[in-house]
């Protein structure tokens, strides 16, 4: 075995060109593990940054859905056995889920032809404060929502509830889905929110 005094001996004995070539080495290997962390965090950012803007399309469209009770858009936001707990309860599969906005959309058909000869009513549903946590294929969601009501009889618009999605999200050929979305809702007791908040 070569004792570090020999070791030391040699590599001051090398030429100075050696010497100079190996400072040069190392530094270039440096150099390399910074770039390739710098290519890496980019890569990643860059990722995140897609599957955000994925994710928030996501959401915006299951609303528009939800607000024109498009009971297979709606449904085509979760995965094939998504599951939506709400204040109906708790729903699991697409199919469920679809027609549980189909049997909304006609309750308020009901409501709008009672209001007659005035022109319907609308719901619209808007959110905001999104935060989104990331793990490869997966994803939770966290943020606000309130709704716009207007079946007063000048139509005035007030805010007629608000809360809070709390998402589990899964990316499904390539495309992302709610796996389960809980809703709570701050008009009623059973579905309000707790002390603690949901964020992080």
């Amino acid at each position: 075995m070569t004792s570090p005094d020999t070791t030391c001996n040699t590599l001051m004995a090398m030429p100075r060109q050696s010497s100079q070539m190996i400072g040069f080495m190392l530094l270039v290997m440096v150099l390399s593990c910074f770039s390739f962390s710098g290519v890496f965090a980019q890569e990643y950012d860059d990722q995140y940054a897609r599957d955000r803007a994925e994710i928030e399309d996501l959401q915006a469209r299951y609303l528009f859905a939800f607000d024109w009770q498009d009971g297979e858009a709606y449904a085509s936001t979760f995965t094939e056995d998504g599951i939506l707990d709400f204040a109906g309860g708790v729903i699991k599969g697409r199919a469920a889920i679809q027609e549980e906005i189909e049997t909304f959309g006609i309750m308020l058909d009901k409501r709008n032809a009672a209001l007659l000869p005035e022109r319907p009513a609308r719901l619209r549903h808007y959110i905001s404060n999104v935060i989104i946590k990331v793990e490869g294929d997966t994803a939770k969601s966290r943020s606000y929502w309130w709704e716009f009501n207007n079946d007063q009889r000048d139509r005035t618009p007030y805010v007629g509830a608000y809360g809070h999605y709390e998402d589990d999200l899964k990316k499904v050929n390539g495309q992302w889905l709610f796996s389960k979305r809980k809703i709570y809702n701050e008009r009623r007791a059973e579905m309000a929110s707790g002390d603690e908040s949901p964020g992080w």
